[in-house]
């Protein structure tokens, strides 16, 4: 079995922000996650990414924002994209 693209979307959010998910199902776990989904979303503001969330191979599930980076516990696909969304909206709502 090859890898599948379950979603590649760019949501444009206002003149300099954009939204950008990839997801893809493996046929096996990538190293260092528990599960079959490779995955890259990212906010860009000003043509900088400064909300991600991804799982590199090796690495695992973990997220940036701004400048730092943290784990992150993947429990479903849904929870993986509203945790994502609600790391944007609390980035834009910050003065």
């Amino acid at each position: 079995m090859q890898a599948t693209q379950l979603l590649k979307s760019r949501e444009v959010l206002d003149d300099i922000s954009f939204v950008e998910r990839v997801v893809w199902l493996l046929p096996s776990p990538a190293k260092g996650s528990s599960h079959a989904l490779k995955y890259r979303l990212a906010y860009v503001e000003g043509g900088v990414c400064v909300v991600r969330y991804d799982n590199e191979a090796g690495k695992g599930d973990h997220r940036h924002i701004g400048a730092q980076e943290w784990p992150y516990t993947f429990t479903t696909p849904e929870q993986l994209l509203a945790d994502f969304w609600q790391d944007v909206q609390d980035w834009r709502a910050a003065p």
